[in-house]
């Protein structure tokens, strides 16, 4: 019987409590492979604890993937999770996006304030969907993902993006790296594929590893220089227009015009255009999406819920035009739908009820403040006689711009030290950068609370001296 030591007083509820020391049990491999967990009501019993908090902790396990239930069976360990033992080999340097060690603040990007996530409506509507669709969730799924969840992206898009798709443009897919690379199928190898540098190395990495012949472009203060472009043999390019990674460039609508007239130049031009975090703009109007602005059906619009729910749920989409919908459905029909029919029909029912927008403007008050704070703490420690901050008032990260004297390396080092975790820009380099370009680093604050920015930046300040 599972025995975790539960505190009712601590922050985190106890189905979060819960759902962390099963999930640690099975990472580490002391739950094993299709090992059978207590009933609900036998764990609330031998705990102490209510029913509905066992059903929130194994419903989150089951939409993680690391459980499965058999009916009238259980609940068992899923197979293939536990951690690969270390090789030896060291890692490929990319982009930042998950901390590489434990930080008293840790103001990585890869990840959201697990606190924030609407843990008893998630639970509740996976428990309405368990009881209410058993022939669906036991049938077969659309190859473009669940409708129900397809029709409900369309109209969120719609009130949100400006976009003007309907839900049969629409592909669902685990995670925006499986929908890359089955858009380098779509769209063929031949040619080069663009990305931004710097920028997100994964990207890089990813098309690469499709078989894709990859060119870096170069950036001004206006986002991806067309010049460099239209001078490239560049045919498809990845772009983050709304809130490019990691400079925070917010793309101005000269320098759309000019990226959607080199798409419509040439026939089999197109551009990616990963919308990865516009639901997080701060202040002023909404910048639309450059889909929303295409008249040549040339842009294929990826987006993820990654950063507006967790990165754990794995459900990204795409937005096909209308022409390369007609080839997909013709060359691509055979692939099964990659999300769970479970998860689908759940966050369906959680954006059709409203919840989602209501999870979005809580989470982005809260980054709000704390992005303030950040800024705040800089100005109060005399951070920013020493550096200054960029990245635009949208996005879930700043870019810390320092003097010349110290290297990123030699900064980010003396931060770890101090229990700090940041990260360099030269880390999103993917050629040499330009000479004489002062240090940066890169600050997400998803992970750190208001009133921990102050002494963290203190902290900062006895490592870095200044």
């Amino acid at each position: 019987m599972l025995t975790p030591i539960l505190d009712s007083a601590a922050p985190q509820p106890l189905y979060e409590q819960l759902y962390r020391h099963i999930r640690g049990e099975i990472e580490t491999g002391r739950l094993t492979a299709g090992e059978r967990l207590p009933s609900k009501r036998a764990l609330a019993a031998h705990l102490k604890i209510s029913v509905v908090t066992v059903e929130g902790a194994y419903g989150q396990l089951l939409a993680e993937g690391y459980l499965y239930s058999a009916p009238k069976r259980g609940f068992f360990v899923q197979s293939n999770l536990r951690r690969p033992p270390e090789t030896g080999l060291k890692p490929v340097p990319v982009c930042p996006s998950a901390a590489p060690a434990a930080f008293r603040y840790d103001f990585s990007t890869g990840a959201v304030d697990t606190a924030l996530f609407p843990f008893s409506t998630w639970a509740k509507l996976m428990r309405e969907v368990l009881s209410g669709q058993e022939a669906e969730l036991l049938s077969s799924t659309h190859p473009q993902g669940a409708v129900e969840l397809r029709r409900t992206i369309a109209q969120h898009l719609y009130r949100f993006r400006g976009i003007q798709a309907d839900p049969e443009q629409i592909v669902v897919g685990a995670g925006s790296e499986y929908l890359t690379g089955l858009l380098v199928q779509l769209l063929g190898r031949e040619g080069l594929y663009g990305v931004e540098d710097p920028g997100y190395a994964k990207t890089h990495r990813i098309l690469a590893s499709c078989g894709a012949a990859v060119l870096p472009l170069p950036l001004d203060e206006q986002g991806l220089r067309v010049d460099a472009l239209e001078a490239s043999c560049v045919r498809v390019v990845h772009v983050t227009p709304s809130h490019h990674f990691p400079l925070g460039i917010v793309m101005p609508a000269s320098r759309r015009s000019a990226l959607l007239d080199w798409a419509a130049g040439r026939p089999g031009r197109y551009i990616l255009e990963d919308d990865y975090d516009s639901e997080f703009r701060f202040s002023g109007k909404p910048i639309p999406a450059l889909q929303s602005l295409d008249r040549e059906e040339r842009v294929i619009y990826l987006n993820t819920f990654a950063k507006s729910l967790a990165p754990s749920l794995r459900v990204s989409y795409m937005v096909l035009p209308p022409h390369l919908l007609k080839r997909w459905r013709e060359e691509f029909w055979f692939y099964s739908t990659t999300v769970p029919s479970f998860e689908q029909y759940a966050l369906a029912l959680f954006m059709e009820r409203g919840h989602f927008e209501r999870h979005i403007a809580r989470a982005r008050n809260q980054y709000r403040a704390r992005r303030e704070a950040l800024l705040r703490a800089a100005r109060e420690s005399g951070l920013l006689e020493v550096g200054a901050f960029a990245g635009g008032d949208a996005g879930l990260h700043l870019l810390l711009w320092m003097g010349k004297g110290r290297s990123e390396q030699e900064l980010v080092r003396q931060a770890a030290r101090a229990g700090v975790g940041v990260a360099p820009l030269s880390a999103c380099d993917l050629t040499p950068p330009p000479p004489g370009r002062s240090p940066a680093l890169i600050m997400g604050y998803t992970r750190v609370s208001t009133g921990d920015m102050a002494p963290a930046l203190l902290r900062l300040k006895d490592a870095w001296g200044f």
